[in-house]
């Protein structure tokens, strides 16, 4: 295989398709990435994980702030790619881009299309209760993961897996499922089929609003969004004017009124059942077992969380 290959993406998901793609030993002339920024602290300028292993292979690494400017599509032109593979690039590619690879940009993306286009489908999924979600190999076109799409691959959403671990999960299988797109691709074999677009369903990138538990909603949704937004950016409530997240907890065939604790340990009615809190973390401070954090900050019985 000697497809001279460019790669674009951005956080640690992509990482083990790059891993990948080097293993096999592919041709992979420059990596594309999101710029350096400063860390939280604003001490010092962290590379994206991308970065840092295309860096470790030796690999030429280009992180423009924008791609939208002629300097980049005359850089890009010159680099003459016969194909381009994406995952989570952070970046919308311009439409006068798209045609200069020979065999086009191809994308990971992490449901199964027209299942959850847009930026974050990995924890909509999880949000919204379904029970199965995957990957897709497909061709980027002008509009919001629309293009049709060449393979994918199923995996089941059980009680356990949060947007964390599935995420894992699904980089690997993606990381898997790119060698075989493009062994059909230097082939000549690759078929793509055309989305039903009348069954898009779009995962809009997480909001504040997300975050917030709302008590009115039955339990196995609560745990849901909280198993959806885990481990990042956390499930709340608001208690003492502190916003509190819970990281883990369970259904239980306990019932109260909605949004009170109905004891000392965090046992918390929704509008069906309750739910157990297994794992919460205060502002600034360390997630804790319920049990240790109830040590040291008392919600009692009859506390209303709202």
């Amino acid at each position: 295989m000697s497809l001279k290959i460019i790669f674009m993406g951005t956080p640690e998901f992509a990482v083990p398709t790059l891993k990948e793609l080097l293993k096999e030993k592919l041709n992979i002339t420059h990596v594309y990435t999101q710029p350096p920024k400063k860390s939280n602290r604003g001490l010092k300028i962290e590379k994206t994980p991308v970065h840092l292993e295309a860096e470790k292979n030796n690999l030429k690494v280009h992180h423009p702030s924008s791609l939208k400017n002629e300097i980049e599509l005359d850089f890009f032109k010159k680099i003459n790619p016969d194909l381009v593979i994406v995952v989570a690039y952070g970046q919308i590619i311009p439409e006068n881009f798209l045609n200069l690879s020979k065999k086009g940009f191809i994308n990971i993306h992490a449901s199964l299309l027209p299942n959850w286009r847009g930026a974050a489908p990995i924890q909509r999924a999880i949000m919204n209760g379904d029970k199965f979600t995957g990957i897709s190999i497909m061709k980027i076109e002008k509009g919001l993961d629309s293009g049709p799409v060449m393979l994918s691959e199923k995996i089941e959403i059980n009680d356990q897996l949060n947007y964390g671990l599935l995420s894992d999960q699904l980089s690997i299988l993606g990381s898997k499922l790119i060698i075989k797109a493009i062994d059909l691709i230097d082939k000549n074999k690759a078929k793509f089929l055309e989305q039903d677009h009348t069954k898009a369903t779009h995962a809009k990138k997480i909001t504040r609003e997300d975050e917030e538990i709302n008590w009115n909603n039955n339990a196995d949704k609560i745990v849901q969004q909280i198993n959806g937004l885990n481990p990042t950016p956390g499930a709340c409530f608001k208690f003492k004017n502190e916003r509190i997240k819970i990281w883990k907890a369970e259904i239980t065939d306990q019932k109260g009124k909605i949004g009170i604790t109905l004891n000392d340990n965090l046992l918390i009615a929704c509008k069906n059942f309750a739910i157990q809190v297994l794992e919460i973390q205060r502002p600034g401070k360390k997630i804790q077992k319920v049990k240790e954090f109830l040590l040291g900050y008392k919600i009692p019985k009859a506390s209303k969380l709202f």
